[in-house]
């Protein structure tokens, strides 16, 4: 069950407390019955080591018959011709 901290816009009392996804947000204060507002941070998630690519959910070479990267596109050639 998710935590949601609560500030009131009266009184200024802060709390958090544990909700349901499905729970309505809380709107008065427990303190003085003033108007709650919630509060929003930052989001916990923390992506840590050397960094993620897009070979990093592929299978090992050699374990299947089929697991190589696709080529990359070739890079378009141009001529130029000069006449003298």
């Amino acid at each position: 069950m998710p935590t949601y901290s609560y500030r009131c816009a009266d009184c200024g009392t802060a709390f958090d407390i544990h909700q349901a996804f499905t729970d309505d947000s809380l709107t008065e204060c427990p303190s003085c019955a003033g108007r709650l507002r919630k509060q929003f941070g930052a989001v916990g998630v923390t992506f840590s080591g050397s960094g993620f690519y897009r070979t990093d959910s592929r299978v090992a070479s050699g374990s299947s018959g089929n697991d190589a990267a696709p080529a990359a596109p070739a890079a378009p050639t141009t001529t130029t011709t000069t006449t003298d």
